[in-house]
């Protein structure tokens, strides 16, 4: 009961810790109000419909994915995680979103966000698969040495 105790307090000096910081930086300002709608909005979101999806999801996995020796969810789950990292910031260039304003700013265009999205996620699933036929094979010598 006292580690239950103890960790609700070091949460909530976390969040006050958290709420001084964003005042110190937006002020007074009224987009205070804003920025808590929009987080509060995030958080329900995330925790009502985007979790019990990539849950889910992982259960799916985890079912259909074949039993071997060098488990194989950590190798599908890694990349899948970093492909939709990737996907998430990058989403505004990989859609051509701004195309304008980009092309003004900078004066390149948003043509290649697309494809790299795609080859960064045909390497992390080549690398994640080339790993684990690493583990595999040494996994067998391992049990075929006596």
């Amino acid at each position: 009961m006292l580690l239950l105790g103890s960790r609700l307090l070091a949460a909530l000096g976390c969040f006050a810790l958290a709420g001084w910081a964003v005042y110190a930086i937006v002020g007074g300002s009224p987009d205070l109000v804003t920025m808590a709608w929009w987080f509060a909005g995030a958080v329900l979101l995330h925790d009502l419909v985007l979790f019990p999806l990539y849950a889910a999801g992982d259960r799916l996995l985890l079912l259909a994915l074949p039993r071997t020796r060098v488990p194989l969810v950590n190798h599908v789950r890694i990349p899948v995680l970093g492909s939709g990292l990737a996907l998430l910031m990058f989403l505004p260039g990989i859609i051509r979103q701004g195309a304008l304003s980009t092309l003004n700013a900078t004066g390149l265009d948003q043509e290649p966000y697309r494809m790299r999205w795609v080859w960064l996620t045909v390497v992390l699933f080549a690398v994640s698969a080339l790993v684990w036929t690493v583990r595999t094979l040494l996994a067998r010598r391992a049990v075929s040495e006596p």
